[in-house]
């Protein structure tokens, strides 16, 4: 007796189909994604200087609204809390070196 050995079909297409953004969405996205980033970086600029020093390759989160920001090791940990004290705040993470980013692409 031969046992049926049933071939899985690939499922090619989106996850969710029925959500789909217009080119319109997406670019709104962006920008609101570039003002939130020209928010947080005046205060990234102020601190980094200082904050090189001492802890190089850490993690710093800044709230914009009220300024305030949070340093850790480790930026799950830094944003885990940032959220402890700002819960539906939207946060922005940098990494503290020359440029701010975390690595290229």
């Amino acid at each position: 007796m031969t046992i049926a050995k049933s071939t899985p079909t690939a499922r090619r297409g989106r996850i969710f189909p029925e959500i789909q953004w217009t080119e319109e969405k997406k670019a709104q996205k962006r920008t609101e994604r570039e003002v939130f980033y020209q928010r947080c970086k005046p205060i990234f600029d102020r601190v980094q200087p200082e904050l090189i020093k001492t802890r190089y390759n850490w993690y710093v989160a800044i709230e914009p609204d009220s300024g305030e920001y949070f340093l850790a090791q480790d930026d799950l940990v830094v944003a885990q809390i940032a959220h402890q004290k700002y819960p539906n705040a939207k946060l922005h993470v940098f990494r503290i070196n020359e440029t701010g980013v975390c690595g290229t692409i």
